[in-house]
């Protein structure tokens, strides 16, 4: 008997020694479901988290800088050039533009972001986004904001003739008179593109400058905010056109820290009229031989925010 016992409590012990590391060992890791074959989900099956459609702007902690009341006069002189890239003026005033929208979900955000800073921006509107949400529009006039003519229909202005060059202004001017019973009075070409001979016929008959941009963050890459805050920290300075999206949502998410970011280095928001109305001197326009596409570099991204594939 005492043999067959020793060899039964020897089994015994074995299968519970064996049984006590299984559990430590698998007290070391979280609790994983098996699946039929025995393996755990977290080896075959890769954790996966959904966008988040529901983003809203995140409610203001604490205070934020604010840009200072202006009275400064939008009359500019027609005298002062026609196409500006940044305008000389002898304080920091910048002018912040937003292209292609309104758009329903991301215009509303950034100006609830603006308002709550007190800073007046430039819309340059696409009059068929107009139509479509001229709720928006009316309330972009209302908080004090400018608006400024991108064409109707966003095309290439410089593979257009004349003629539809001047039906898409117009009907992207007809369509913001609509919305908000006010007229841009500036113009920024789609992809920055419009050709000398061009921007002087609609300069004659508009009264729209041309306005391009110094400092472009590149954010129809969408590189993510704090790049595209960081880039428009470094390049902003006195007199400073910056370019910006609100057709996306992650530009408009960059939006609280950059602003913050510039008044705390002492900048100040102003229309592009304004900034315009105060320029220092007249600007020399470089007149390009005709036909010859503008100087400045296209990297704006169209309405649908994707790049041009060549430049102008």
């Amino acid at each position: 008997m005492r043999p067959i016992l020793h060899r039964y409590m020897k089994h015994l012990c074995s299968a519970v020694g064996l049984a006590f590391l299984s559990t430590s060992l698998g007290s070391c890791r979280p609790d994983l479901p098996p699946t039929a074959t025995g393996t755990s989900l977290a080896a075959s099956t890769p954790l996966k988290t959904g966008k988040n459609t529901d983003y809203r702007t995140p409610p203001v902690r604490g205070p934020v800088p604010r840009n200072p009341d202006f009275a400064f006069s939008s009359d500019f002189s027609r005298k002062g050039g026609i196409s500006f890239s940044r305008v000389p003026v002898s304080g920091k005033y910048i002018a912040m533009t937003f292209d292609d929208g309104p758009n329903p979900q991301n215009t509303p955000r950034l100006l609830d972001i603006l308002r709550v800073r007190n800073i007046k921006a430039t819309f340059y509107v696409i009059g068929r986004n107009v139509d479509l949400y001229p709720q928006i529009v009316r309330r972009t006039v209302a908080e004090g904001h400018e608006i400024g003519n991108h064409s109707y229909t966003h095309r290439l202005f410089t593979k257009l003739s004349d003629s539809e060059v001047r039906s898409d202004l117009t009907r992207c001017r007809d369509a913001v008179g609509r919305a908000a019973g006010v007229q841009p009075r500036t113009l920024r070409p789609p992809y920055g593109g419009l050709l000398q001979r061009q921007r002087e016929m609609v300069f004659a008959e508009f009264g729209y400058p041309t306005i391009l941009w110094n400092v472009d963050p590149l954010d129809w890459k969408r590189p993510g905010p704090s790049v595209v805050c960081a880039r428009i920290l470094s390049h902003t300075t006195a007199g400073s056109i910056v370019l910006a999206h609100d057709l996306h949502g992650s530009t408009v998410d960059a939006m609280p820290a950059t602003l913050d970011g510039l008044l705390q280095r002492g900048f100040q928001f102003i229309t592009v009229s304004q900034l315009l109305a105060m320029q220092a001197e007249p600007a020399t326009t470089a007149h390009a031989a005709p036909g010859t596409p503008p100087l400045m570099p296209v990297s704006m991204g169209g309405a649908d925010g994707q790049p041009l594939s060549s430049a102008p």
